[in-house]
């Protein structure tokens, strides 16, 4: 997707600056608005695959320089998976460690560029419905619905990480500080998000997986659904069965091929990355190494003793196929970089783990089923519902096949979450679980006490990033407890 920024410097475009760019458009000089670029269709997709380009960020090992590039989501297991109890960093060393002991404060650069880049997408979102009308008239509405959807997916990230964030839905002029700086509730950011997303499922078919698509967009929104302070699990349950019931989607027979067949018909939505390629490669894969350090900043997402202690208990064969332990370090194996090779000793890596091309997989067709079950559940503790229990066994089965079928006859709300920590894990799903299930203060103090760190109230929602209340003149103003 980086493929956009070659067509700008081709053309030698004109980009366009400002003060407050470090807010709405962290990276102003990576992001195409002259008006005289956009002429045809093809312009105006491009335009719409830069908006793909800021999700994915740019490889730490390329620019290492943090304020000049946006990570897009390459650093979210630091503030999701770090922030529970599936994973820790290797070290107590620098700002990447501050996550998985609660210490995260405004000034954190890692989180600071996370926001900045949710908002980089957001940016390029607004940007491009001023130019939607020179498409072919045939598709201008899916563009549209497109856009609306990284939209709505950035700020489904920024809401629930940050709490009440600006709503920014056109673009703005440098002097509209009030719009551009005041935070909104949280209610109002869901309407703007389940709007979006309404008109994408409406409108968009499933022809992508690398793209926004109507079941990404029903599953996304599903999410949404369960997530809002007062949840609408019929809402819910609806779009996760239209998913089921539209046969296009299917578990892999193998749970390594999940991911490493990328594309496979378990994906509904993944941001690709390219292997070798300095500006399509990401630098995760290498950093979750430890034993044999490949990255630049390594010994990330370590796995704690208590999720590998869930996975030898309810895993099955998902264990050996999601992280392996080195007896100094347990490491995820979800990732593994190009060439690499952990069953010799010492383990190989390839021969450029730093330019890694695996995909992030934002939503897959296990993920649906699970919260199929949960929507069934919905306020209540269990379900013998025979669609949400064939949804949960298509899941055990897999992990499972000695004894399938692996039928149930229910499901409770705990089995459940630790289902979805064995099968989600290292996907950076755990956080959001934590909080839609309504567990989060009791699983991750309990998880404090036990490491030794400091988990408070506060820590539910990230600091709003210093600099752009700086940038701001103070309208922005900070979550409590920072």
């Amino acid at each position: 997707m980086k493929y956009i920024k070659y067509i700008v410097l081709t053309l030698t475009m004109v980009f366009m600056s400002c003060d407050t760019d470090e807010f709405l458009n962290p990276l102003p000089d990576s992001v195409v608005v002259e008006e005289s670029f956009f002429q045809t269709d093809a312009d105006v997709e491009a335009g719409i695959i830069g908006i793909y380009d800021a999700l994915q960020g740019v490889n730490e090992n390329t620019e290492t320089n943090i304020g000049d590039a946006n990570r897009g989501v390459q650093f979210e297991h630091l503030l999701t998976e770090h922030r529970t109890d599936n994973t820790r960093n290797a070290t107590l060393e620098g700002s990447k460690s501050d996550f998985h002991r609660y210490v995260v404060d405004a000034n954190n650069v890692e989180s600071e560029d996370y926001y900045a880049s949710m908002y980089e997408v957001i940016f390029r979102a607004n940007n491009m419905f001023r130019f939607v009308e020179l498409a072919d008239a045939n598709n201008q509405a899916r563009y549209t619905a497109e856009i609306k959807f990284l939209r709505a997916y950035a700020y489904f990230k920024l809401v629930r990480l940050f709490g009440d964030v600006p709503l920014v839905t056109e673009v703005l002029l440098p002097d509209d500080k009030e719009a551009l700086f005041t935070r909104v509730s949280t209610a109002l950011i869901y309407d703007q998000i389940i709007q979006d997303l309404q008109e994408a499922v409406n409108v968009l078919d499933n022809t992508y997986k690398a793209r926004a698509s109507r079941a990404a967009a029903q599953g996304i929104l599903a999410k949404v659904y369960m997530s809002l302070p007062t949840p609408d699990y019929a809402a819910a349950k609806s779009l996760c069965e239209d998913i089921i019931s539209s046969g296009q989607f299917s578990l892999q027979d193998n749970f390594t091929d999940v991911f490493y067949n990328e594309l496979n018909d378990e994906i509904i939505f993944a941001i690709q990355y390219a292997f070798g390629n300095q500006l399509e490669s990401q630098s995760f894969s290498s950093e979750f190494t430890s034993f044999v350090r490949q990255g630049r900043e390594d010994g990330q997402n370590i796995v704690n003793d208590n999720l590998v202690a869930d996975f030898a208990a309810f895993g099955g064969n998902r264990g050996e196929q999601s992280f392996i332990n080195y007896g100094s370090s347990i490491e995820v194996i979800k990732y593994l970089p190009e060439g690499s090779d952990i069953t010799v000793s010492p383990p190989t890596y390839g021969d450029n783990a730093r330019d890694a091309g695996n995909d992030y997989i934002a939503l897959r067709y296990a993920d649906v089923l699970l919260m199929h079950v949960e929507a069934t559940i919905g306020t209540g503790t269990s379900t013998t519902d025979a669609g949400a229990l064939q949804s949960f066994q298509m899941i055990r089965d897999r992990a499972f096949p000695e004894t399938a079928p692996n039928s149930v006859s229910s499901v409770s709300k705990d089995e459940l979450l630790v289902e979805r920590r064995v099968e989600l894990a290292f996907e950076n799903q755990r956080w959001f679980d934590l909080l839609r299930f309504g567990v989060a203060n009791e699983v991750l103090s309990a998880h404090s006490d036990e490491m030794g760190y400091v988990f408070t109230g506060r820590d539910l929602l990230l600091p709003i990033p210093a600099r752009e209340i700086n940038l701001s003149d103070g309208l922005l103003t900070q979550n409590p407890g920072y």
